[in-house]
């Protein structure tokens, strides 16, 4: 029973991991200046505190980027943020409680910078945005913030939010109206693209590239708008022409990795993920016990409270796709699969954060264990939703 009432109050808190609203106007943390570190950097690549910023982000790869706008009027990357922890699948948030971080072209503006936020400091992307609405997806109070928990949000750990929460508001101070937030589900590469081919949410991805690229060529903000439910793009003719010479290197380059072999995935996450960093400080050494993902207790202190764990122990599941988009495997890998989600539902009965050592056969499948049995009806139901998602 105590079990259950520790699950039902985590999943509280994770419910109310974005919703960000003030509780305090004594703090000065928002006030904190641009570390050191920073500013040197800045200084070394020909930038300033006052330079406008523009954010990228990337859920595969867990990371946040920050761009300066030089004198010259191009952007240039200052500097990469590893994510402490995103929620959901690729692909972009659809309706309110599905716990999917957003994707998209989106504008944070002053009024969205929240200095007095329960997650340390954060930042709302303003989503549902034009292209949202024009879909009628639902949700608010989508954030990028601190801590390492997540509800649909981007969580970057009190440090790092401290230090982005900074450059956003010098440049402000200097006269930036709002910074261009783009939300990716991965970098927009040849590989990837031809690794999620058959992913149903590949036109979108496409259509969130064409911005992707005219910035990778251009180094400028792309002129975002909203046109016949799709994403548009603006710029001058010849910058346009350049764009479009890049999207066709780009789709012969996944042509000829597609000739080559490179298989169509689709990768299934128990509930988003984070980068390696964390993970690896988490796991702490792992040589001595089979690679087992058990949670180190001075990294669980460093950064706070960690929304399902188990889920990040799981990591995504990388499924190999048919031509027709479906899952390439034959019956008893389903099984295995599902004797893999019983293990997690083991390690959560047990109070124990883990990872199965290595996926259990059909057999194991067909007779769980009690503690698998224990685990209710939470696992059986988060198992069929999985397997519906990964069938299509």
């Amino acid at each position: 029973m105590m079990k259950r009432i520790a699950m039902a109050a985590s999943l509280v808190l994770a419910l109310a991991a974005c919703q960000s609203e003030g509780v305090s106007t004594s703090s000065t943390k928002h006030l904190a200046p641009i570390p050191s570190a920073t500013m040197a950097l800045m200084a070394s690549k020909g930038m300033s505190q006052n330079d406008p910023i523009l954010m990228r982000a990337y859920k595969k790869e867990s990371e946040i980027e920050v761009w300066k706008r030089g004198r010259d009027g191009k952007y240039a990357l200052l500097k990469t943020y590893p994510m402490c922890r995103w929620s959901g699948q690729l692909g972009p948030k659809i309706r309110e409680g599905d716990r999917q971080a957003p994707e998209g072209f989106y504008t944070v503006t002053p009024a969205a910078m929240n200095p007095n936020s329960q997650l340390y400091l954060s930042f709302n992307l303003g989503y549902p945005n034009a292209y949202d609405r024009a879909h009628g997806r639902t949700g608010a109070h989508l954030m990028v913030h601190g801590s390492c928990s997540s509800m649909g949000c981007f969580a970057m750990t009190d440090e790092a939010i401290s230090e982005v929460y900074a450059l956003a508001r010098e440049s402000f101070a200097s006269g930036q109206r709002g910074f261009q937030f783009q939300s990716y589900p991965f970098r927009m590469t040849a590989e990837n693209l031809a690794k999620h081919r058959y992913d149903p949410n590949i036109a979108f991805w496409k259509n969130l590239k064409e911005g992707s690229d005219y910035f990778e060529v251009a180094k400028e903000e792309p002129q975002v708008s909203v046109a016949n439910r799709q994403y548009a793009f603006g710029g001058s003719a010849s910058m346009m022409a350049a764009v479009a010479q890049k999207r066709q290197r780009d789709e012969q380059e996944v042509a000829e990795l597609v000739a080559k072999g490179v298989q169509p995935i689709r990768l299934v996450y128990d509930d988003g993920g984070q980068h390696q960093t964390f993970r690896q400080a988490l796991a702490g050494d792992t040589s001595a016990d089979g690679g087992s993902l058990a949670v180190d207790v001075s990294a669980r202190n460093r950064l706070g409270d960690v929304s399902r764990p188990e889920a990040l122990a799981a990591g995504p599941r990388e499924i190999v796709l048919a031509a027709n988009g479906k899952p390439k495997q034959e019956p008893s890998s389903a099984l295995a699969y599902a004797s893999q989600k019983s293990a997690v539902g083991q390690t959560r009965a047990s109070g124990s954060v883990r990872q199965a050592a290595s996926t259990p056969t059909p057999a194991a499948a067909a007779a769980p264990e009690p503690a698998a049995q224990a685990a209710g009806g939470e696992e059986r139901s988060v198992l069929k939703r999985m397997l519906a998602f990964i069938g299509g």
